[in-house]
């Protein structure tokens, strides 16, 4: 049984890879209707968060078929993926 505080993560991840995908789509709708370049960026962007969520809220899925430290790794160094997108952010402002 999961405790309180990693259920939280869990819902919480659920949430970000649920917003940031339906960001992304809609960013790429926006892209193909405008063809603006900057618009893929925020896609990109988008994407990184969803992926991010995706990968924390899986965590607990997969410990069983992984180990805890391998599982650990993947979870904190998946934090790169927030530090890329939000310098995709800024990459679209400078467009």
């Amino acid at each position: 049984m999961a405790t309180l505080a990693q259920q939280l993560e869990q819902f919480i991840s659920l949430g970000i890879f649920i917003v940031g995908f339906a960001l992304a789509a809609l960013s790429w709708i926006a892209y193909r209707r405008e063809r603006d370049r900057r618009l893929l960026t925020v896609t990109a962007a988008y994407a990184l968060f969803s992926i991010y969520g995706l990968v924390v809220f899986l965590e607990y899925f997969i410990m069983g078929i992984l180990s805890y430290e391998t599982v650990e790794l993947l979870e904190h160094a998946s934090a790169v993926l927030i530090l890329v997108g939000l310098l995709a952010f800024f990459v679209a402002l400078g467009e």
